[in-house]
Protein backbone atom coordinates (compact mmCIF):
# COMPACT_ATOMS: atom_id res chain seq x y z
CA UNK A 1 0.00 0.00 0.00
CA UNK A 2 1.07 3.23 -0.89
CA UNK A 3 1.54 5.43 2.12
CA UNK A 4 1.14 9.36 1.47
CA UNK A 5 3.20 11.74 4.15
CA UNK A 6 3.22 15.06 4.15
CA UNK A 7 5.98 17.73 5.53
CA UNK A 8 4.91 20.91 6.76
CA UNK A 9 7.89 23.33 7.81
CA UNK A 10 9.38 26.59 6.99
CA UNK A 11 12.74 25.38 7.21
CA UNK A 12 14.36 24.26 4.17
CA UNK A 13 16.87 21.85 5.92
CA UNK A 14 14.61 20.41 7.80
CA UNK A 15 11.73 19.43 4.78
CA UNK A 16 14.82 17.94 3.19
CA UNK A 17 16.06 16.04 6.23
CA UNK A 18 12.60 14.31 7.50
CA UNK A 19 11.91 13.80 3.16
CA UNK A 20 14.95 11.67 2.82
CA UNK A 21 14.62 9.77 6.46
CA UNK A 22 10.91 9.03 5.49
CA UNK A 23 11.65 8.31 1.85
CA UNK A 24 14.31 5.42 3.09
CA UNK A 25 11.26 4.04 5.41
CA UNK A 26 9.36 3.46 1.93
CA UNK A 27 6.86 6.48 2.43
CA UNK A 28 5.78 8.62 -0.47
CA UNK A 29 6.77 12.32 0.46
CA UNK A 30 5.42 15.71 -0.06
CA UNK A 31 6.99 18.85 1.04
CA UNK A 32 5.73 22.62 1.65
CA UNK A 33 6.84 25.72 3.58
CA UNK A 34 3.84 26.92 4.77
CA UNK A 35 0.25 26.02 6.25
CA UNK A 36 -1.01 27.84 2.73
CA UNK A 37 1.01 25.21 1.30
CA UNK A 38 0.14 22.44 2.27
CA UNK A 39 -3.78 23.18 2.38
CA UNK A 40 -3.75 23.91 -1.55
CA UNK A 41 -1.63 20.38 -1.43
CA UNK A 42 -4.14 18.63 0.23
CA UNK A 43 -7.17 19.64 -2.17
CA UNK A 44 -5.56 17.42 -4.91
CA UNK A 45 -4.16 14.81 -2.81
CA UNK A 46 -5.48 12.54 0.09
CA UNK A 47 -2.44 12.37 2.49
CA UNK A 48 -2.24 9.47 5.53
CA UNK A 49 -0.29 11.67 7.36
CA UNK A 50 1.14 14.67 8.04
CA UNK A 51 4.06 16.36 9.80
CA UNK A 52 3.59 20.22 10.16
CA UNK A 53 5.79 22.44 12.67
CA UNK A 54 3.96 24.87 14.97
CA UNK A 55 5.45 28.39 14.46
CA UNK A 56 5.62 29.33 10.63
CA UNK A 57 5.10 33.18 9.07
CA UNK A 58 1.41 33.28 8.40
CA UNK A 59 -0.73 30.43 9.58
CA UNK A 60 0.15 28.58 12.02
CA UNK A 61 0.79 25.08 12.65
CA UNK A 62 -2.13 24.89 14.91
CA UNK A 63 -4.37 26.99 12.59
CA UNK A 64 -3.22 24.11 9.74
CA UNK A 65 -4.48 21.14 12.46
CA UNK A 66 -7.62 22.82 13.19
CA UNK A 67 -8.25 22.88 9.21
CA UNK A 68 -7.26 19.23 8.21
CA UNK A 69 -9.39 17.79 11.13
CA UNK A 70 -12.14 19.98 9.53
CA UNK A 71 -11.60 19.26 5.83
CA UNK A 72 -10.11 15.57 6.44
CA UNK A 73 -10.51 14.32 9.63
CA UNK A 74 -9.04 10.81 8.68
CA UNK A 75 -5.47 12.54 8.21
CA UNK A 76 -3.43 11.48 11.43
CA UNK A 77 -1.71 14.83 12.47
CA UNK A 78 2.45 15.11 14.06
CA UNK A 79 2.95 18.19 15.09
CA UNK A 80 6.70 19.58 15.64
CA UNK A 81 8.67 22.09 17.45
CA UNK A 82 11.26 23.94 18.75
CA UNK A 83 9.94 25.80 21.47
CA UNK A 84 7.54 23.33 23.13
CA UNK A 85 4.66 25.07 25.83
CA UNK A 86 2.14 23.14 27.93
CA UNK A 87 -0.15 25.25 26.38
CA UNK A 88 0.73 24.32 22.51
CA UNK A 89 0.42 20.43 24.05
CA UNK A 90 -2.81 20.61 25.48
CA UNK A 91 -4.01 22.96 22.24
CA UNK A 92 -2.51 20.73 19.76
CA UNK A 93 -3.99 17.20 21.61
CA UNK A 94 -7.71 19.01 21.91
CA UNK A 95 -7.50 19.57 18.16
CA UNK A 96 -6.75 15.80 17.21
CA UNK A 97 -2.94 15.67 16.95
CA UNK A 98 -1.79 12.29 17.05
CA UNK A 99 1.03 13.39 19.24
CA UNK A 100 3.63 16.57 20.11
CA UNK A 101 7.53 16.29 19.71
CA UNK A 102 10.25 18.87 20.38
CA UNK A 103 13.03 19.63 18.33
CA UNK A 104 16.01 18.39 18.33
CA UNK A 105 14.49 14.67 17.94
CA UNK A 106 16.52 11.16 17.39
CA UNK A 107 15.66 9.47 14.06
CA UNK A 108 14.75 6.42 15.60
CA UNK A 109 12.51 8.10 18.26
CA UNK A 110 10.66 10.44 14.76
CA UNK A 111 10.32 6.73 12.64
CA UNK A 112 8.58 4.98 15.65
CA UNK A 113 6.10 8.07 15.80
CA UNK A 114 5.48 8.03 12.39
CA UNK A 115 4.67 4.40 12.70
CA UNK A 116 2.59 4.36 15.47
CA UNK A 117 0.48 7.52 14.17
CA UNK A 118 -0.02 5.17 11.04
CA UNK A 119 -0.74 2.14 12.71
CA UNK A 120 -3.74 4.14 15.10
CA UNK A 121 -4.89 6.07 12.04
CA UNK A 122 -5.33 2.49 10.01
CA UNK A 123 -7.04 0.57 12.84
CA UNK A 124 -9.70 3.81 12.83
CA UNK A 125 -10.53 3.32 9.45
CA UNK A 126 -10.09 -0.28 9.63
CA UNK A 127 -12.89 -0.31 12.73
CA UNK A 128 -14.98 2.02 10.36
CA UNK A 129 -15.14 -0.28 7.71
CA UNK A 130 -16.00 -3.21 9.87
CA UNK A 131 -18.78 -0.91 11.32
CA UNK A 132 -20.50 -0.41 8.34
CA UNK A 133 -20.18 -4.52 7.29
CA UNK A 134 -21.69 -5.22 10.42
CA UNK A 135 -24.56 -3.60 9.87
CA UNK A 136 -25.05 -4.94 6.28
CA UNK A 137 -23.65 -8.45 6.73
CA UNK A 138 -26.02 -8.61 10.40
CA UNK A 139 -22.31 -10.36 11.86
CA UNK A 140 -19.29 -8.34 13.38
CA UNK A 141 -15.70 -10.02 13.48
CA UNK A 142 -17.46 -13.74 12.80
CA UNK A 143 -20.56 -13.05 16.06
CA UNK A 144 -23.78 -13.10 14.18
CA UNK A 145 -26.65 -11.42 15.07
CA UNK A 146 -28.51 -7.93 14.03
CA UNK A 147 -30.76 -7.76 17.36
CA UNK A 148 -30.23 -4.60 19.26
CA UNK A 149 -27.98 -5.92 21.96
CA UNK A 150 -25.73 -7.60 19.45
CA UNK A 151 -25.61 -4.21 17.86
CA UNK A 152 -25.06 -2.66 21.39
CA UNK A 153 -22.20 -5.36 21.59
CA UNK A 154 -20.33 -4.62 18.15
CA UNK A 155 -20.00 -0.90 19.35
CA UNK A 156 -18.34 -1.35 22.22
CA UNK A 157 -15.93 -4.16 21.44
CA UNK A 158 -14.92 -1.26 18.78
CA UNK A 159 -14.54 1.25 21.81
CA UNK A 160 -12.68 -1.23 23.72
CA UNK A 161 -10.10 -2.82 20.93
CA UNK A 162 -8.53 0.58 20.93
CA UNK A 163 -7.29 0.60 24.54
CA UNK A 164 -4.69 -1.47 26.08
CA UNK A 165 -6.62 -1.69 29.48
CA UNK A 166 -7.87 -4.96 30.61
CA UNK A 167 -11.75 -6.50 29.69
CA UNK A 168 -13.92 -8.68 31.83
CA UNK A 169 -16.72 -11.05 29.74
CA UNK A 170 -19.15 -11.90 31.65
CA UNK A 171 -22.06 -14.30 30.39
CA UNK A 172 -23.77 -17.38 30.67
CA UNK A 173 -21.91 -20.88 29.23
CA UNK A 174 -22.23 -21.03 25.23
CA UNK A 175 -22.76 -17.03 24.66
CA UNK A 176 -19.53 -16.52 23.11
CA UNK A 177 -17.57 -15.26 25.11
CA UNK A 178 -14.22 -16.40 23.40
CA UNK A 179 -15.31 -15.23 20.48
CA UNK A 180 -16.23 -11.50 21.82
CA UNK A 181 -12.38 -11.92 22.71
CA UNK A 182 -10.95 -12.73 19.20
CA UNK A 183 -12.77 -9.90 18.35
CA UNK A 184 -11.51 -7.06 20.36
CA UNK A 185 -7.77 -8.68 19.67
CA UNK A 186 -8.98 -8.77 15.94
CA UNK A 187 -9.82 -4.80 16.18
CA UNK A 188 -6.94 -4.07 18.38
CA UNK A 189 -3.46 -2.57 17.37
CA UNK A 190 -2.35 -6.03 18.63
CA UNK A 191 -3.62 -8.06 15.49
CA UNK A 192 -0.90 -8.95 14.17
CA UNK A 193 0.38 -10.73 17.43
CA UNK A 194 -1.00 -14.30 19.32
CA UNK A 195 -4.03 -14.67 20.14
CA UNK A 196 -3.59 -17.25 23.37
CA UNK A 197 -6.56 -18.67 25.13
CA UNK A 198 -6.56 -20.48 28.36
CA UNK A 199 -9.35 -22.45 30.35
CA UNK A 200 -8.62 -22.09 34.17
CA UNK A 201 -10.90 -24.80 35.17
CA UNK A 202 -9.53 -27.09 32.48
CA UNK A 203 -6.00 -27.12 34.17
CA UNK A 204 -4.82 -29.53 37.25
CA UNK A 205 -4.39 -26.75 40.15
CA UNK A 206 -0.38 -27.96 40.20
CA UNK A 207 0.19 -27.28 36.90
CA UNK A 208 -1.52 -24.07 36.35
CA UNK A 209 1.39 -21.24 37.40
CA UNK A 210 3.42 -23.53 34.81
CA UNK A 211 1.24 -23.07 31.93
CA UNK A 212 1.12 -19.54 32.85
CA UNK A 213 4.40 -18.52 33.48
CA UNK A 214 6.48 -21.56 32.19
CA UNK A 215 9.13 -23.68 34.11
CA UNK A 216 13.24 -23.97 34.58
CA UNK A 217 14.62 -27.51 34.03
CA UNK A 218 14.57 -29.22 36.68
CA UNK A 219 12.09 -27.34 38.73
CA UNK A 220 9.56 -29.90 39.55
CA UNK A 221 9.48 -33.83 38.65
CA UNK A 222 8.93 -33.93 35.07
CA UNK A 223 10.24 -30.59 34.10
CA UNK A 224 13.24 -31.79 31.35
CA UNK A 225 13.74 -28.81 29.52
CA UNK A 226 13.02 -24.98 29.76
CA UNK A 227 9.46 -24.35 28.56
CA UNK A 228 7.95 -20.89 27.91
CA UNK A 229 4.34 -19.57 29.59
CA UNK A 230 1.58 -18.76 27.84
CA UNK A 231 2.28 -15.40 28.71
CA UNK A 232 5.33 -15.60 27.15
CA UNK A 233 3.87 -17.22 24.11
CA UNK A 234 1.00 -14.10 23.63
CA UNK A 235 4.18 -11.70 24.19
CA UNK A 236 2.58 -8.40 22.49
CA UNK A 237 -0.56 -9.74 22.39
CA UNK A 238 -3.77 -10.83 23.81
CA UNK A 239 -3.75 -13.39 26.22
CA UNK A 240 -7.25 -14.68 27.19
CA UNK A 241 -7.96 -16.30 30.60
CA UNK A 242 -11.48 -18.23 30.20
CA UNK A 243 -13.12 -19.05 33.84
CA UNK A 244 -11.20 -16.74 35.97
CA UNK A 245 -13.43 -17.79 38.57
CA UNK A 246 -11.41 -21.36 39.02
CA UNK A 247 -8.21 -19.93 39.74
CA UNK A 248 -6.43 -20.79 42.69
CA UNK A 249 -5.79 -17.86 45.36
CA UNK A 250 -2.33 -18.38 45.01
CA UNK A 251 -2.34 -17.83 41.46
CA UNK A 252 -4.59 -15.35 41.77
CA UNK A 253 -2.29 -13.28 43.43
CA UNK A 254 1.17 -13.95 41.47
CA UNK A 255 -1.61 -12.74 38.47
CA UNK A 256 -2.02 -9.69 40.18
CA UNK A 257 1.70 -9.06 40.66
CA UNK A 258 2.18 -9.42 36.58
CA UNK A 259 -0.61 -6.77 36.08
CA UNK A 260 0.57 -4.91 38.58
CA UNK A 261 4.20 -5.14 37.74
CA UNK A 262 4.13 -5.80 34.38
CA UNK A 263 6.64 -8.91 34.60
CA UNK A 264 6.89 -12.43 35.76
CA UNK A 265 9.32 -15.24 36.47
CA UNK A 266 8.99 -19.05 35.02
CA UNK A 267 8.71 -21.92 38.09
CA UNK A 268 12.01 -22.51 39.32
CA UNK A 269 13.76 -19.37 37.51
CA UNK A 270 15.45 -16.56 39.13
CA UNK A 271 15.28 -14.12 35.93
CA UNK A 272 12.79 -11.82 35.81
CA UNK A 273 11.12 -11.57 32.60
CA UNK A 274 8.59 -8.49 30.86
CA UNK A 275 4.84 -8.81 29.79
CA UNK A 276 3.85 -7.00 27.47
CA UNK A 277 0.57 -8.78 27.25
CA UNK A 278 -2.98 -7.48 27.25
CA UNK A 279 -5.24 -9.77 29.25
CA UNK A 280 -8.89 -10.66 28.85
CA UNK A 281 -10.57 -12.85 30.75
CA UNK A 282 -14.27 -14.19 31.20
CA UNK A 283 -16.39 -15.97 33.60
CA UNK A 284 -19.74 -17.18 34.17
CA UNK A 285 -19.74 -17.06 37.69
CA UNK A 286 -21.04 -14.18 40.34
CA UNK A 287 -17.15 -13.13 40.80
CA UNK A 288 -18.53 -10.15 42.99
CA UNK A 289 -19.69 -12.87 44.89
CA UNK A 290 -16.78 -14.78 45.33
CA UNK A 291 -15.48 -11.62 46.19
CA UNK A 292 -17.48 -11.38 49.20
CA UNK A 293 -17.18 -15.02 49.75
CA UNK A 294 -13.16 -14.77 49.90
CA UNK A 295 -12.48 -17.04 47.25
CA UNK A 296 -11.34 -14.43 44.45
CA UNK A 297 -9.12 -11.49 45.53
CA UNK A 298 -10.89 -8.09 45.71
CA UNK A 299 -7.97 -6.23 44.52
CA UNK A 300 -7.17 -9.08 41.58
CA UNK A 301 -11.11 -8.41 40.59
CA UNK A 302 -11.09 -4.30 39.90
CA UNK A 303 -7.60 -4.98 38.11
CA UNK A 304 -9.43 -7.22 35.62
CA UNK A 305 -12.75 -5.63 35.49
CA UNK A 306 -11.19 -2.47 34.14
CA UNK A 307 -14.06 -2.81 31.21
CA UNK A 308 -16.30 -5.10 31.42
CA UNK A 309 -18.51 -6.73 28.37
CA UNK A 310 -21.91 -8.71 29.16
CA UNK A 311 -22.94 -11.16 26.52
CA UNK A 312 -26.34 -11.49 26.18
CA UNK A 313 -28.29 -15.08 26.50
CA UNK A 314 -29.74 -16.35 23.54
CA UNK A 315 -33.08 -16.41 24.66
CA UNK A 316 -33.22 -12.58 25.27
CA UNK A 317 -31.93 -12.01 21.50
CA UNK A 318 -34.35 -14.64 19.32
CA UNK A 319 -34.70 -12.66 16.59
CA UNK A 320 -31.18 -14.08 16.01
CA UNK A 321 -32.31 -17.52 15.90
CA UNK A 322 -32.47 -17.90 12.38
CA UNK A 323 -29.08 -16.01 11.60
CA UNK A 324 -27.89 -18.55 13.64
CA UNK A 325 -29.77 -21.23 11.96
CA UNK A 326 -28.66 -20.72 8.57
CA UNK A 327 -24.91 -19.88 9.51
CA UNK A 328 -25.03 -23.67 11.20
CA UNK A 329 -27.13 -25.41 8.42
CA UNK A 330 -23.93 -23.79 6.22
CA UNK A 331 -21.82 -24.63 8.90
CA UNK A 332 -22.93 -28.52 8.90
CA UNK A 333 -23.61 -28.83 5.13
CA UNK A 334 -23.59 -32.15 4.13
CA UNK A 335 -20.06 -32.58 1.29
CA UNK A 336 -20.78 -32.43 -2.49
CA UNK A 337 -24.50 -30.63 -1.30
CA UNK A 338 -25.19 -27.58 -2.98
CA UNK A 339 -27.94 -25.70 -0.99
CA UNK A 340 -27.64 -25.75 2.73
CA UNK A 341 -30.91 -27.22 4.10
CA UNK A 342 -33.85 -25.50 4.30
CA UNK A 343 -35.89 -25.01 8.18
CA UNK A 344 -39.54 -25.61 8.25
CA UNK A 345 -41.92 -22.93 9.96
CA UNK A 346 -42.74 -24.98 12.58
CA UNK A 347 -39.09 -26.13 13.59
CA UNK A 348 -38.12 -22.58 13.09
CA UNK A 349 -40.96 -21.52 15.85
CA UNK A 350 -39.96 -24.18 18.03
CA UNK A 351 -36.32 -23.22 18.17
CA UNK A 352 -37.62 -19.58 18.41
CA UNK A 353 -39.70 -20.90 21.40
CA UNK A 354 -37.32 -22.82 23.01
CA UNK A 355 -35.39 -20.66 26.53
CA UNK A 356 -31.60 -22.80 25.03
CA UNK A 357 -30.41 -22.89 28.83
CA UNK A 358 -27.34 -24.02 26.62
CA UNK A 359 -27.48 -20.94 24.65
CA UNK A 360 -25.56 -20.73 21.02
CA UNK A 361 -23.90 -23.89 21.87
CA UNK A 362 -27.31 -25.68 22.42
CA UNK A 363 -28.40 -24.07 19.76
CA UNK A 364 -25.22 -25.73 17.29
CA UNK A 365 -25.69 -28.83 18.57
CA UNK A 366 -29.57 -28.84 17.92
CA UNK A 367 -29.13 -27.84 14.50
CA UNK A 368 -26.11 -30.44 13.83
CA UNK A 369 -28.10 -33.71 15.16
CA UNK A 370 -30.95 -32.99 12.56
CA UNK A 371 -28.84 -32.48 9.60
CA UNK A 372 -27.50 -36.00 10.60
CA UNK A 373 -30.99 -37.32 10.82
CA UNK A 374 -31.98 -35.58 7.26
CA UNK A 375 -29.26 -33.18 5.70
CA UNK A 376 -32.10 -31.33 3.42
CA UNK A 377 -34.58 -30.42 5.57
CA UNK A 378 -34.62 -29.57 9.46
CA UNK A 379 -38.76 -30.79 10.79
CA UNK A 380 -40.13 -30.58 13.74
CA UNK A 381 -39.83 -34.25 13.55
CA UNK A 382 -35.96 -34.40 13.37
CA UNK A 383 -35.40 -31.80 15.94
CA UNK A 384 -34.17 -32.99 19.32
CA UNK A 385 -37.21 -34.02 21.54
CA UNK A 386 -36.09 -32.00 24.81
CA UNK A 387 -36.82 -28.68 22.51
CA UNK A 388 -40.46 -30.07 23.28
CA UNK A 389 -40.39 -30.81 26.62
CA UNK A 390 -40.04 -28.21 29.51
CA UNK A 391 -37.00 -29.14 31.66
CA UNK A 392 -36.82 -26.21 33.95
CA UNK A 393 -38.71 -27.77 37.13
CA UNK A 394 -41.69 -25.31 37.92
CA UNK A 395 -40.33 -23.89 41.33
CA UNK A 396 -43.22 -22.90 42.41
CA UNK A 397 -47.02 -22.02 41.36
CA UNK A 398 -47.46 -18.78 44.13
CA UNK A 399 -45.46 -15.86 42.62
CA UNK A 400 -47.13 -13.31 44.49
CA UNK A 401 -45.38 -10.15 45.79
CA UNK A 402 -46.82 -8.81 49.42
CA UNK A 403 -47.96 -5.31 49.35
CA UNK A 404 -45.37 -4.56 51.65
CA UNK A 405 -42.40 -5.48 50.07
CA UNK A 406 -40.26 -8.79 50.18
CA UNK A 407 -36.26 -9.29 50.44
CA UNK A 408 -35.47 -11.69 47.66
CA UNK A 409 -31.60 -12.48 47.34
CA UNK A 410 -32.31 -14.24 51.08
CA UNK A 411 -35.79 -16.23 49.30
CA UNK A 412 -32.84 -17.34 46.19
CA UNK A 413 -30.30 -18.39 48.98
CA UNK A 414 -32.71 -20.46 50.55
CA UNK A 415 -33.50 -22.11 47.34
CA UNK A 416 -30.24 -22.80 46.44
CA UNK A 417 -29.18 -24.04 49.51
CA UNK A 418 -32.37 -26.66 49.19
CA UNK A 419 -31.17 -27.96 45.71
CA UNK A 420 -27.49 -28.22 46.27
CA UNK A 421 -28.66 -30.62 49.63
CA UNK A 422 -30.84 -32.35 47.06
CA UNK A 423 -28.39 -33.14 44.80
CA UNK A 424 -26.26 -34.40 47.64
CA UNK A 425 -29.10 -36.64 49.00
CA UNK A 426 -29.64 -37.94 45.31
CA UNK A 427 -26.01 -38.97 44.91
CA UNK A 428 -24.62 -40.33 48.42
CA UNK A 429 -22.64 -37.42 48.80
CA UNK A 430 -21.06 -37.74 45.97
CA UNK A 431 -20.10 -33.87 45.07
CA UNK A 432 -18.56 -34.33 41.46
CA UNK A 433 -21.84 -36.10 40.79
CA UNK A 434 -24.32 -34.01 42.55
CA UNK A 435 -22.44 -30.75 40.59
CA UNK A 436 -23.22 -32.58 37.38
CA UNK A 437 -26.44 -32.70 38.20
CA UNK A 438 -27.28 -29.28 38.66
CA UNK A 439 -25.06 -28.30 35.44
CA UNK A 440 -21.97 -26.84 37.48
CA UNK A 441 -17.96 -28.07 37.77
CA UNK A 442 -17.03 -29.74 41.16
CA UNK A 443 -15.12 -26.83 41.52
CA UNK A 444 -17.73 -24.49 41.33
CA UNK A 445 -20.21 -26.79 43.25
CA UNK A 446 -17.51 -26.86 46.08
CA UNK A 447 -17.28 -22.96 46.29
CA UNK A 448 -21.46 -22.60 46.55
CA UNK A 449 -21.03 -25.51 49.21
CA UNK A 450 -18.59 -23.29 51.09
CA UNK A 451 -20.52 -20.23 50.42
CA UNK A 452 -23.05 -21.63 53.17
CA UNK A 453 -20.97 -23.85 55.15
CA UNK A 454 -22.28 -26.96 54.03
CA UNK A 455 -18.72 -27.94 52.68
CA UNK A 456 -17.10 -30.60 54.98
CA UNK A 457 -13.70 -30.75 52.69
CA UNK A 458 -14.53 -34.46 51.69
CA UNK A 459 -14.54 -35.02 48.32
Amino acid sequence: MNIKILVVDDELSMREFLSILLEREGYDVSIADSAEEALRLMESSLFDLVLSDVSMPGLSGIDLLARIKEKSPETAVLMLTAFSTAEQAVEAMKLGAYDYICKPFKNEEIKQLVTNALEKQGLKRENVLLKKDAQERDSFCGIIGKSQKMRELFDMIQKVAASQSSVMILGESGTGKELAARSIHTCSPRKSKQFVAVNCGAIPENLIESELFGHKKGSFTGAVSDRPGLFEQAEGGTLFLDEIGELPLLLQTKLLRVLQEREFKRVGDAVTRKADVRIICASNRDLEGQVKAGSFREDLFYRLNVVQLVMPPLRERIEDIPLLTEYFCRKYQAVGQTRPATVTPGALKTLMNHPFPGNIRELENCIERSLIIDPKVISESNLPKQLFINKIPCLTTDCEIPESGMMLEPLLEELEKKYLLKALEMTGGAKKKAGELLGMSFRSFRYRLAKFGLDSGEE
